[in-house]
């Protein structure tokens, strides 16, 4: 249950919104029920930052892998698809991640997308991506493309060290 009247207003009055990890397809069930996915497309709309990890990554995209649905990781597509591209989180970290989200992409069952070692943060203005920044030396960002011939191309990204 919404512990406030007015989620709209609520979020178009704040200047940050942070969404924490978790399991990404029961934050987007969640918010889906009580409206909140409207109500973060008007405070984006209107100049709020969204930001997060993990989950509160994916969330902003159009779909990404996750764990949401048990420990082998699936596609989720029904991402608030504020920019139209796939997110991959954790790439290096969890070894399923980078194959997982390039088979994905292979087979068109996610759109191209941005893949992020952990301590890497990507930077929107808009739906177009402009900077990639860490505070880990040796992190990477990726874009991650489908050829066509139906391969996964994956294309480094040099994070700006913050």
């Amino acid at each position: 249950m919404p512990n406030i009247d007015d989620i709209a207003g609520h979020l178009l009055a704040q200047d940050v919104v942070w969404v924490w990890g978790g399991s990404v397809a029961g934050l987007l069930a969640m918010w889906e029920l009580h409206g909140v996915g409207a109500a973060m497309r008007a405070a984006w709309q209107a100049g709020v930052v969204l930001t997060g990890v993990s989950a509160g990554s994916i969330c902003w995209h159009q779909g990404g892998t996750t764990d949401s649905f048990g420990p082998d990781l699936r596609a989720v597509t029904n991402g608030l698809g504020f920019v139209p591209y796939s997110n991959g989180v954790h790439y290096d970290t969890e070894e399923q991640r980078r194959p997982r989200f390039q088979q994905l992409i292979a087979d068109g069952t996610l759109p191209a997308g941005y893949a992020t070692d952990d301590g890497v943060g990507l930077l929107y203005r808009g739906t177009e991506m402009v900077g990639a920044f860490t505070e880990v030396d040796g992190k990477g960002a990726y874009w991650v493309e489908r050829t066509d011939d139906g391969r996964a191309l994956e294309t480094r990204i040099d994070p700006a060290r913050l």
